[in-house]
């Protein structure tokens, strides 16, 4: 038996390798499998070559679970290693000593980031074990099984081994404060996360943990859609059939595959991240990828295969570089090609499928110029009716009608079709367009187009009256001015009644001229404040916006009969109190003691409109009968006379 010393001078290394070089104990597994599955594609390599001209045999990786012994195995049939080999690789961890450890390396915050530096994969097992034991046989002919065992420190032994096979056996002697991974659920649950796609079977309980051949490693024209979606049910068994996938295949200047797929996302982006995992020649490394995928491309699922991605030393983290880089932009480019793809082939199925992914669309419009630049050519516009439009489409359909004074194309949109359907009606019965806005970034999204549409206006088509809204020229207020106009006491009056029934100081009165078809009193809310608001409640804002109180127009139509009324109405604040809280109540703004009180008010007023129906049906029928009661009794006056008479 051969004594010696690792070439570390410092025994306060391997305590720093033990616990912490990574940032989570279970990656010890998928290092030790990893290495395994390494030596058997060396062993392969070298019989394609024609160096080991042996059998093969079943190539495959063994983990085993001795919870008695407090041991977990982990075997391989591949290369193996000879005595100078395991002194090479297993006793001379690729440093001399402290001194030039600690003189690389002492700016490091973070220790998980040295590892790799060093090869230091294989010790990450003591994290777990108190003592590890190697048992290995290398494929030359004439080796001999050779034993390495370190209990954790920097001493270790060599001995002969009994191993009748190539391959290595790594058996870890567990420590009492790592006794978890001696459940077989632990275990398993590791297997299924990390190694579930390497290209060699991986073995647990004799039974086949991983897909060694996942379809991203296929070329495209050997599948079929099925394939993608039965993949797309292994990854995410409980989520909805994805709407499109992108199979991303690239040898130069980086070497890439994966498959992205474009799930429903509807109007709300789904809060559950971390849906794209990164794999590095199959090997799961980290569903944290920000470096490599846009934050928007982060709602897509999927995986990205990449072994030109630079990693820190345990593989759990991303390094930036120019690789990544150019993984990020051809990343991009291909998805902005896909979906300009499907809108140029068959535009009515990518209309249906817009309200799936139109928050994806509009959020890398926002957050990155490359993609806004493509785009802006298949980003649709939906109106209130249904009916799709590119943005320039849009534009030129409504530039005709909807141009204001100043040459600006005024856009309307809603956000509610059901709360704002009165304000949609009357925009349509001008024969506006009125778009449907009602997604999460919408705000933002519009806030872009302003920013990036010259000469254009986005409005909602709630926050005040169509002619502030689309206000025209001279020559369009023409009829305007032969109408016949209220007084500025009869104005006054009107307006005194609204504003000594308003419910609180936020809401200002107006009066406007809207139509007789129109309703009486109309709510808005300007536009400014309100956005102001929108962007707060997203967290794009002043916080203090927030809490602020809604600014609201209460705007009467002065055109409307009920509203001329109060000039010579004797009860006018109560009419005004009622006109203004069927408003309130048509945007769902009446409630609590307010809404009974409209109640009771309607109660009393239909009660009272009904006796006085009743009066005025009782008067009409009473000059009737009393007409006809004089006549007959004149009759029989003028009868009777003549025979008092005689």
């Amino acid at each position: 038996m051969e004594r010696g010393n690792i070439s570390v001078s410092t025994e306060n290394i391997f305590p720093i390798i033990k616990k912490s070089l990574y940032s989570d104990q279970e990656i010890f597994l998928r290092e030790l499998v990893s290495n395994a599955v390494d030596a058997i594609q060396k062993l392969k390599y070298l019989s394609g070559r024609g160096e080991y001209e042996g059998e093969l045999g079943e190539l495959k990786v063994e983990v085993s679970v001795d919870k008695d012994a407090k041991q977990i195995k982990v075997s391989d049939n591949g290369i193996g290693m000879t005595e100078e080999e395991v002194k090479k690789y297993l006793n001379q961890v690729a440093f001399s000593g402290a001194e030039e450890f600690l003189k690389k390396f002492k700016d490091v915050k973070d220790l998980s980031e040295i590892i790799g530096k060093f090869g230091l994969g294989f010790y990450s097992a003591f994290m777990v074990a108190d003592t590890v034991t190697v048992v290995t046989r290398s494929y030359r002919e004439d080796a001999k099984a050779v034993k390495w065992t370190c209990n954790g420190t920097t001493e270790y032994t060599l001995e002969e081994g009994e191993r009748h096979s190539r391959g290595t056996d790594v058996i870890l002697h567990v420590s009492e404060d790592a006794a978890e991974f001696l459940e077989e659920a632990r275990i398993r649950n590791i297997l299924e996360k990390y190694c579930r796609f390497l290209p060699v079977p991986i073995f647990f309980k004799e039974e086949q943990i991983n897909n060694p051949n996942p379809i991203w490693k296929k070329p495209p024209a050997e599948l079929k859609d099925e394939d993608y979606k039965t993949f797309f049910r292994e990854l995410y068994p409980f989520d909805e059939e994805p709407l499109f996938w992108i199979h991303l295949n690239v040898d130069y200047p980086f070497n890439l595959t994966g498959i992205l797929y474009f799930p429903k996302i509807r109007q709300d982006i789904d809060p559950r991240k971390n849906q794209i995992q990164l794999y590095s020649r199959q090997v799961f490394i980290t569903d944290e990828v920000t470096e490599i995928v846009p934050e928007y491309l982060m709602l897509l699922k999927g995986v990205i295969d990449s072994p030109d991605i630079p990693l820190n030393v345990s593989r759990s983290y991303l390094q930036s570089d120019s690789n990544v880089r150019k993984i990020s932009s051809y990343i991009t480019r291909k998805v902005a090609d896909k979906l300009s793809e499907i809108f140029k082939e068959d535009r009515k199925a990518f209309e249906q499928k817009w309200d799936d992914i139109s928050v994806f669309v509009k959020y890398g419009m926002l957050t990155d110029d490359k993609f806004y630049e493509r785009a802006v050519k298949f980003c649709l516009l939906k109106t209130t009716e249904g009916e799709f439009f590119t943005i320039d489409e849009y534009r030129e359909k409504v530039a005709e009608n909807q141009t204001d004074k100043d040459k600006k194309v005024v856009f309307l949109y809603a956000t509610d079709k059901k709360s704002q359907d009165m304000y949609i009606r009357s925009a349509r019965g001008r024969g506006y367009e009125v778009l449907y806005l009602d997604g999460i970034i919408d705000s933002h999204f519009i806030g872009l187009m302003e920013r990036k549409l010259e000469n254009t206006r986005w409005v909602r088509v709630d926050s005040d009256t169509l002619d502030n809204l689309i206000p025209k020229g001279e020559d369009d207020k023409k009829e305007e001015k032969a109408e016949i106009l209220l007084t500025d006491e009869q104005l006054s009056k009107i307006k005194e009644a609204f504003v000594s029934v308003l419910p609180n100081k936020s809401m200002q009165v107006q009066t406007a001229s809207l139509g007789e078809d129109e309703m009486p009193v109309v709510i808005t809310r300007p536009e400014f404040m309100r956005r102001m608001k929108d962007m707060a409640a997203l967290g794009g804002g002043n916080a203090f916006m927030g809490e602020m109180p809604d600014s609201i127009n209460v705007v009467v139509n002065t055109k409307h009969p009920l509203v001329r009324s109060i000039v010579d109405s004797k009860n006018n604040t109560q009419l005004a109190k009622q006109l203004l809280d069927l408003a309130l109540l048509s945007q769902n703004m009446l409630e609590g003691k307010d809404l009974t009180d409209f109640i009771h008010r309607s109660v009393e007023m239909i009660g009272n409109n009904k006796t006085k129906t009743t009066a005025r049906k009782t008067r009409k029928s009473a000059p009737k009968s009393k007409t006809k009661t004089a006549k007959a009794s004149t009759a029989e006056a003028k009868t009777a006379a003549p025979k008092e008479k005689e």
